[in-house]
């Protein structure tokens, strides 16, 4: 039988998935698989992490080839490229994987390496899909994750049962496809997260309140998720983490790797890239990517004679 005829067979039926991958945004999405009513196991480099699932119905694994075995869907949720090669080829994992099965990288990696794992995965007789997320920990929660899907539409559509308790997939196009979409999303975030941040900064220094400032423009054109979500942090001054910062600037530098490959000149990323890698640099990396507004902060706080 064929891999599409298996997964046109299982759709809308309870999967056999292991999830690699537990961190701040793996969690919260093996639990929304779990509570749909699929068979997950679980593996993380720090164990704990992982350990923290069994309670939720999650089958534990030792090691990321111990947890793929017999499952027929895997999911990467990983911190970069190499994270996930190491992964999928370093550790094994692509090795026992049965042929057919279909790996689903909904980590933030170059476009390039998605292709790539593709090409080699394919030559393995499995399939690979590049699923990157969007929304955060309160859309992996939720279950509202927009999700940029790059490769075989069918497959894609075929399982689209396991997609829909995570949020809404669309497919964006071939292999690669998926990355370079959230690439651009995190164009988007992070230079919505300085225009958030220097404008706070303005109606302060011009004697407004930030917090009334931010209900006052709500449902005008400048509403936007980062509004709602990172604008309510920057008043809180709660920075705890949902994105890291030193995460926002690995994906603006796999921007800054895009725009070299395609010969575009985009400014105003470039400026945002620059402020999140001296904000890292500085110390910020383990904050949310709100807090760049500390960082801004401080470039205007700066004494009189020091470069701003």
């Amino acid at each position: 039988m064929s891999w599409e005829g298996t997964l046109s067979e299982k759709q809308n039926r309870p999967h056999r998935i292991a999830f690699l991958g537990t961190g701040l945004m793996g969690a919260p999405m093996v639990r929304r698989l779990l509570a749909a009513g699929h068979r997950v196991a679980v593996w993380n480099r720090d164990l704990a992490k992982a350990q923290a699932l069994a309670s939720d119905g999650a089958e534990v694994a030792e090691t990321a080839a111990a947890a793929v075995a017999a499952c027929d869907i895997v999911f990467t949720m990983l911190t970069d490229g190499k994270a996930v090669e190491a992964v999928l080829f370093d550790g094994g994992v692509a090795e026992v994987l049965t042929k057919g099965a279909v790996v689903i990288d909904a980590s933030s990696i170059s476009p390039l390496i998605a292709r790539d794992h593709s090409a080699r995965l394919e030559a393995l007789g499995l399939r690979h899909v590049d699923a990157p997320v969007s929304g955060g920990v309160v859309g992996a929660e939720a279950g509202t994750l927009a999700i940029m899907a790059g490769g075989d539409a069918d497959v894609i559509d075929e399982l689209s049962d396991v997609f829909a308790a995570l949020g809404r997939v669309t497919h964006v196009g071939p292999s690669g496809a998926g990355q370079i979409c959230k690439l651009a999303n995190q164009q988007i975030v992070a230079i919505t997260i300085g225009a958030v941040a220097e404008a706070m900064m303005l109606v302060e220094a011009g004697g407004a309140s930030r917090e009334k400032f931010r209900d006052a423009i709500r449902g005008g054109f400048a509403e936007s998720r980062i509004l709602e979500l990172h604008g309510a942090r920057m008043v809180m001054r709660d920075f705890t983490p949902g994105g890291p910062s030193k995460l926002q600037l690995k994906d603006l530098n796999a921007v800054n790797e895009m725009t070299g490959l395609f010969s575009l000149d985009l400014p105003l990323t470039e400026q945002v890239r620059q402020a999140f890698s001296d904000f890292v640099a500085g110390g910020g990396g383990d904050m949310d990517h709100s807090a760049l507004l500390l960082h801004l902060e401080a470039m205007n706080t700066a004494p009189s004679g020091e470069e701003k």
